[in-house]
This record gives structure tokens, sequence and C-alpha cells, in this order.
């Protein structure tokens, strides 16, 4: 599975931005796909995530209510909408996809089987 994250970039404190993640190669039944976020200095750490039916979203507690996980099953894409976006959101983005895994494991890191190369997205104060 080869994952393509783009969309990154620089937005003011405030302002808005989307990620997108384009998924091609091997299929699975079922899977989740998550956003991971990792800042200079810092260990990377859960955003977000979708399961395949779209019937399960999560988001970690920093963004919730800012931040928007959505899946195009039809285009293999999910998508990340944030707004209000903080200085504190500044970092690279990664895409992932998580096969046979469940509820539990969505913020799991290491269950994750496929990275995308990242993108970086800066908010200025």
């Amino acid at each position: 599975v080869q994952l393509q994250a783009s969309g990154g970039g620089l937005v003011q404190a405030g302002g808005s931005l989307s990620l997108s993640c384009a998924a091609s190669g091997r299929t699975f039944s079922s899977y989740t796909i998550g956003w991971f976020r990792q800042a200079p200095g810092k260990e990377r750490e859960f955003v977000t995530a979708i399961t395949w039916r779209r019937d399960t979203t999560l988001y970690a507690d920093s963004v919730k209510g800012r931040f928007t996980i959505s899946l195009d099953n039809a285009k293999n894409t999910v998508y990340l909408r944030m707004n209000s976006l903080k200085p504190e959101d500044t970092a690279v983005y990664y895409c992932a996809v998580q096969t046979g895994g469940g509820l539990t494991t969505m913020r799991v890191l290491n269950r994750y089987d496929y990275w995308g190369q990242g993108t970086l997205v800066t908010v200025s104060s």
C-alpha cells in the first residue's frame, strides 16, 4: 500500500487547512486510516482516525471540535480538515493505515502497518 499525503503549508493562527491522503496498491476488506503528527523534538502522536465503514471516528482531545476526518472510499482518499489552527498544531502530519485492528487500537501508533511520507503544517502566531 502506498500513501501519498498532501496539502500542508503555512497558515496563520486561527486559519484553516485541509490535508488529503490518497491510498493505492493493495486493498483490504477492513481497515482504519489515521492521522498522526510529529512536532520538532517531540514524539509522533495520534490525531484522529476513521474506520473503513466510516462508522467510527476518534479524535485526540487537543483537536476535538477543530479537526474533522472524512473518508471517500471511491477515491481511496482520506481528508483532514483543520480549523481554528494554533501554533501548537505545527508538525509534520502523517497518514497511516491499520489492517486487522479494532476500535481499541485506533490510537495505537505501532499498530499501523503502512505510513505516508508526511506533510508539513506550520501555524504562525
